[in-house]
């Protein structure tokens, strides 16, 4: 095919203010004739190959054409074709429509920042000049589905000192209805520092038996032991997580509790019921706040029965953050690592309201998580004290991979 890209008019037209990309831009016939050239070298070397391997009586058969995407704008692809149909183009593969990997890297970041589709099509058009329907960055974005699945099938690290676990709840469409379903998190800080979510999981609602299953996936992907796990105060959950991990020590979140109680707390009494209670999960000592805990009980338990005898059910893992140094105290009594995440989430899905599938769900969050993994690059504060402290309490447990 000869050439018939005019330099000098491209010149011109450049002088006389037309734009270098997009629709009708400067450049996009170069780029058109570049690429179809080097199809055109590309068929030939196909064709000479499979004649020197004895296939001689393939040839060149025509022309197909396509719509191509690319950075400079869209245009019109003639691509060879040969007789026999062996012809596999490489430049522009047969069902390729975008020619570089830009646009899909930007369309891949708007939606990583939470974009709806219209949004994305807009900023692309004003970038690019380029139109492109909902069916097109869908396909774009659903690139992304098989890094999810090998990321939910990696390998985890042998010991991690500190997980956190929580679910938040979407809506899903399931057999022609949307459902709430929950998505379970797992968060955690491995021996660097470094904090990482470990996976996402899909169910239909938050129970113990389900992350029981979370729990069992954690240990065969390498988990073999977790120093301290943070959750809320699910029934049955320490017992999930300690059937799996039996030497795992399993804190429940004060925040979730304080949250919970003051449901049963009428507003005129919350004030003072909070200050009392503040002595309680504030207290220096599990003494002290056994002491304090005992005089809530005696002043609030006539009025606030349910409140109190929820805090003295579960006081065995409400209390067990008493036990360890402030530093330690402050990473592991609550699950506001995983809360912050889940905020993260909630900005990125706040415009989609519901999803049509499972996997619409997953590779948006999936994408939020490689933004927050850009945010802990770097340990925990303090972290080399932490751990230190760390290996003298659980010294039997971390000696070996600590070489101590």
């Amino acid at each position: 095919m000869s050439s018939s890209f005019d330099f000098e008019k491209a010149v011109e037209d450049l002088l006389k203010g037309k734009k270098l990309t997009g629709k009708d831009g400067v450049l996009t016939p170069l780029i058109k004739e570049l690429v179809e050239a080097a199809l055109e070298g590309e068929i030939e070397s196909h064709i000479r190959q499979e004649a020197l391997s004895g296939k001689k009586t393939n040839r060149r058969n025509g022309y197909n054409t396509k719509t191509l995407i690319s950075p400079t704008g869209k245009f019109e692809l003639s691509t060879p074709r040969d007789r026999d149909g062996t012809f596999e183009p490489q430049i522009v593969k047969k069902y390729q429509t975008h020619l570089t990997d830009e646009i899909e890297a930007k369309i891949l970041s708007l939606y990583g920042l939470g974009m709806s589709y219209s949004d994305i099509a807009k900023n692309i058009e004003e970038i690019y000049q380029i139109k492109l329907s909902a069916g097109t960055i869908n396909s774009i974005t659903d690139k992304i589905i098989p890094k999810v699945k090998e990321w939910q099938q990696r390998p985890l690290d042998r010991i991690y000192p500190f997980i956190w676990l929580d679910a938040i709840h979407y809506k899903i469409k399931e057999d022609g209805m949307y459902r709430t379903k929950a998505i379970y998190t797992v968060i955690g800080v491995n021996l660097e520092g470094i904090k990482d979510v470990l996976g996402l999981y899909i169910s239909e609602t938050e129970g113990a038996n389900f992350w029981l299953s979370v729990l069992e996936d954690l240990h065969e992907r390498g988990v073999e032991d977790i120093l301290i796990a943070s959750v809320d105060g699910l029934k049955g959950f320490p017992e999930a997580i300690n059937s799996v991990f039996p030497k795992t020590e399993v804190q429940l979140c004060i925040v979730h509790q304080i949250r919970n109680s003051l449901k049963y707390i009428s507003w005129k009494d919350r004030k003072e019921f909070i200050k009392d209670l503040k002595k309680v999960y504030q207290a220096r000592t599990k003494e002290d706040a056994e002491f304090a805990l005992l005089e809530l009980e005696e002043r609030w338990s006539k009025k606030y029965a349910i409140a109190i005898k929820s805090w003295k059910n579960k006081w065995d893992n409400l209390s067990n953050y008493f036990k360890y140094p402030q530093e330690i105290r402050k990473i592991m009594y609550t699950t506001n690592i995983i809360e912050s995440v889940h905020r993260q989430f909630r900005k990125l899905t706040k415009t989609k309201g519901a999803f049509p599938n499972e996997n619409s769900l997953l590779k948006l969050l999936y994408m939020g998580i490689e933004n927050a993994n850009k945010k802990w690059a770097k340990p925990i504060h303090n972290w080399h004290s932490i751990l230190s402290k760390l290996a003298i309490i659980f010294e039997d447990r971390l000696a070996d991979e600590l070489k101590i």
